[in-house]
């Protein structure tokens, strides 16, 4: 079971915390079981012989046992918190380690909402599920078979009242486990699904105000939040229902020892303080078997929490590579980038994004891809830094496959601007320093220079979540020089001029042409007129290249480029 093997992997780490907890609960349930046989001891033969000395020893000898047993308690508790705490932690560092680690394939198969849930609710589902097993599930045991010993020592002749006790809080138990694991199970799907819609709903909040659609967010928000409402609410109703059903069995297990002990007290079987203490031992019986009842209770959705956790640790990402180069083999990267009869197709599509590419771009030049949406230009650019892994035929770098090149160096020889530009709260000089820790001020400076980024006067100039308090200009400019920081050996601009002014651009490539004369650039742009003295043009088309050459030649050769840069003639006049 999944929820065992996170718990067994992780909390062995702390297995000298769990120790001292099970010793801790160990001297707790023993004390916890002395203590009605000393009062037994006070009432058969203190009070019955008016012995105050003797009441006086026996009550000493309580109050020591009870010191003992919440010193040894308040100790065992401590422990369990630190046991229980740092697993969670673990596993928490763990399951974020393994998603930065996933491609987009993987992320697109799980999804963002699901993952955030993954790392935090069911996270913590288990490490709360571990305390409790801590604090009961060692003690509940051990009391429940003790209080049975003792319970049998005073009278045995009532044994079958614990019997029949326990057999019905175990029915109570079956059927509430029974009936909650799907509960639990349809609670964190549904708890997958407001968090997808509420982080959608604030991503996209300028747009829902826009089009004045807050009224049908609010509607979609209310949905959400009103089913998960109602199966919480009926969750709550099982458990409103199973105290007051545990109650009734130890009231009734009460009385029925009142009843049939004092017949036997009065028959002169048993003793007064002996009859107690059964009652006290029967008492902690259940109440072993009632924490027993709450930590099965907890189970189901712990159980179901630990199967999508599990899921996420033993995933296998579909990034392919093997990683068996050496540092040593690619440490003098030519820059060259190479595609051999590339296809891509996304997982569950019917058709390849990409079909049969092939092309080089030299080191020193730039290569431009332009197409229609959806062409599969971002795809093809994605496949160099193997943010997807080809279906079929080679990428490669420098004479080598890119699945043959290590991560870390792989990042080193490659960097990219995305589509979307994206910057993190903190500040400029922290955003640049993301492609280089080790980069100083003059280089962060230099590579600002280069990206036309004057409106940075100020290295700790604050920047806000996903760069939110700059235009969409000024993030492609800070994106560009993140990149340039890195001092790659290939630079890949994805759309990454769509929101500069002809002119901030102009300046821009004739920057770049300067700082990046021998690296390799790969260009996906939307617009000709960004793409005109590319050494190379790429005109893609359904996933294929249907023509190739300079900006003359395919003007003079390619209908398909003639038609993209009449269009853009017409939009501009």
């Amino acid at each position: 079971m999944d929820l065992l093997r996170i718990i067994g992997t992780y909390g062995k780490r702390y297995s000298g915390a769990i120790l001292a907890v099970m010793v801790l609960q160990l001297v707790t349930t023993l004390a916890t079981l002395y203590l009605p046989d000393l009062n037994a001891d006070i009432i058969d033969n203190g009070v019955a012989r008016a012995d105050v000395p003797y009441i006086w020893n026996v009550g000493l000898r309580m109050l020591i046992v009870a010191l003992i047993q919440v010193a040894a308690a308040v100790a065992a508790v401590w422990f369990a918190s630190q046991a229980a705490m740092k697993t969670g932690r673990d596993v928490r560092a763990d399951v974020f380690d393994n998603v930065t680690g996933f491609s987009k394939e993987d992320m697109s198969q799980f999804g963002t909402p699901t993952l955030i849930t993954r790392g935090t609710n069911d996270v913590q589902q288990i490490q709360m599920t571990m305390l409790l097993a801590l604090n009961f599930m060692i003690a509940a045991p051990i009391m429940a078979i003790g209080g049975i010993i003792m319970a049998l020592r005073q009278d045995a002749g009532m044994s079958w009242l614990v019997v029949l006790a326990v057999v019905a809080l175990a029915i109570v138990v079956s059927i509430l486990a029974g009936v909650l694991m799907p509960m639990f199970r349809k609670m964190q799907e549904r708890l997958d699904a407001i968090n997808g819609l509420l982080r959608e709903q604030i991503a996209g909040i300028r747009v829902v105000r826009a089009f004045g659609r807050e009224a049908h967010e609010m509607d979609r928000f209310t949905d959400a939040n009103t089913a998960i409402s109602k199966l919480s609410l009926n969750i709550g109703r099982l458990f409103v229902t199973m105290f007051p059903v545990i109650m009734l069995i130890l009231n009734l297990a009460t009385a029925a020892v009142l009843w049939f002990g004092g017949h036997r007290v009065d028959q002169g079987l048993v003793e007064v303080g002996a009859l107690t203490a059964f009652m006290q031992y029967l008492m902690q019986i259940l109440m072993a078997v009632m924490m027993g009842v709450f930590m099965l209770m907890m189970l189901p959705r712990a159980i179901v929490c630990a199967r999508r956790v599990a899921e996420v640790l033993d995933h296998e990402v579909s990034d392919h590579g093997v990683d068996s180069a050496t540092e040593a083999s690619i440490s003098n990267s030519s820059g060259e980038v190479e595609f051999d009869r590339v296809s891509y197709t996304y997982p569950g599509a019917e058709h390849p994004v990409l079909n049969n590419v092939s092309f080089t771009a030299k080191p020193g030049t730039t290569t431009a891809i332009i197409g229609s949406t959806g062409a599969g230009k971002s795809t093809l650019l994605g496949l160099i830094p193997r943010l997807y892994t080809a279906s079929e035929g080679e990428v490669r770098v420098s004479g080598t496959d890119v699945r043959a090149i290590p991560r870390a160096e792989l990042v080193r020889l490659v960097s990219m601007v995305p589509q979307k530009p994206w910057l993190y709260s903190g500040t400029v000089a922290s955003n640049l320093r993301i492609a280089n820790p080790e980069a100083s001020d003059e280089e962060l400076w230099q590579a600002l220079g280069i990206a036309q980024a004057s409106f940075v006067e100020d290295l700790e100039m604050p920047i806000a979540q996903g760069g939110t308090n700059v235009s969409g200009g000024q993030r492609q400019r800070l994106c560009i020089a993140r990149m340039l920081v890195a001092r790659p050996s290939i630079l890949l601009f994805d759309d990454s001029f769509s929101a500069l002014d002809a002119v901030t651009e102009a300046n821009l490539q004739a920057a770049l042409r300067e700082h990046a004369a021998g690296m390799t650039q790969i260009v996906v742009a939307q617009r000709v007129a960004s793409i005109r003295d590319a050494d190379q043009i790429l005109v893609m088309e359904a996933g294929e290249i249907v023509a190739r050459g300079t900006h003359e030649e395919l003007m003079a050769s390619s209908e398909t480029y003639r038609e993209i840069e009449r269009s853009q003639q017409v939009v501009d006049a």
